[in-house]
């Protein structure tokens, strides 16, 4: 066999394998718009064969992705959609309590407030509420990715990540961001177990100059860090020596977040 038959041999069995996963998305599509569907049926509106349809069923069902009726034998959608769904549900209720969350620390404090969660290397912001001073940090940050290692939310995410998540992240070039970007894997690393004996993290001038922001962890129903809750202000006056004060506030606001999300008060 020559180099290119292997090459076209495995060229054609990727894109079976690609067919048979858009034919078995096709399918949960289909249920979720009916309330049952027989194989019979299945298998004309794929255009496939009724053993073929009856393959990628066998296997949905093995994953508790569809459950066969016991009186007709027709497929509906299994519970382990619903599993799936439930991590969509879990992360849509940290946005809407966060939000709640954030306005009142911002009401409190008059600056904006921010949580984000971890997210494939970086923290995203899922929740802002914005001071209403005449010099504030007015910029949305919802829904943008912001670096672990030059922002306080993403110092607080790394922190409390999993073993390999950190070592991931120091084994990558840490961007300088600005003159103050933490850009050494070992001082980064010391900076995180600071981040750990006092339970927050700050960014001076880290991510942009002339702004500072200070973050604290909020854990979860399984005490574990689930997001950062964090407030950003220019730092002519959200100053370095007032941290540890502001930290105290922003820890009383996460303890009410995590509470909402089901962990220990």
């Amino acid at each position: 066999m020559s180099s290119r038959d292997v090459t076209d041999d495995s060229a054609g069995a990727a894109g079976s394998a690609v067919q048979s996963v858009d034919r078995a998305i096709q399918i949960l599509e289909m249920l979720s718009d009916a309330e049952s569907l027989g194989v019979s049926e299945i298998s004309r509106r794929l255009g496939v064969h009724r053993s073929t349809a009856f393959r990628l069923l066998a296997t949905l069902e093995a994953r508790n992705l569809v459950e066969q009726e016991e009186r007709r034998g027709e497929y509906q959608l299994g519970f382990g959609v619903l599993r799936l769904a439930g991590r969509i549900t879990a992360r849509m209720d940290i946005v809407k309590d966060a939000q709640q969350v954030c306005d009142e620390l911002t009401a409190e404090l008059n600056e904006t407030s921010n949580v984000a969660i971890f997210d494939s290397g970086a923290a995203v912001n899922v929740s802002q509420a914005t001071g209403s001073r005449l010099v504030s940090v007015t910029r949305q940050y919802v829904g943008q990715r912001t670096p672990l290692h030059a922002t306080s939310t993403g110092k607080v995410l790394l922190a409390y990540a999993p073993a390999e998540v950190l070592r991931q992240a120091l084994s990558e070039p840490l961007e300088q961001c600005t003159g103050n970007t933490i850009t050494s894997p070992a001082a980064l690393e010391e900076h995180l177990e600071r981040v750990r004996e006092r339970g927050w993290a700050a960014a001076a001038e880290e991510w942009e100059y002339d702004t500072n922001a200070l973050a604290v962890p909020v854990t979860g129903q399984d005490g574990s860090v689930v997001a950062a809750l964090s407030i950003t202000a220019p730092s002519f006056r959200m100053t370095q020596s007032s941290f540890p004060a502001l930290a105290d506030v922003l820890k009383r606001h996460a303890r009410q977040l995590g509470a909402r999300l089901g962990a220990a008060v």
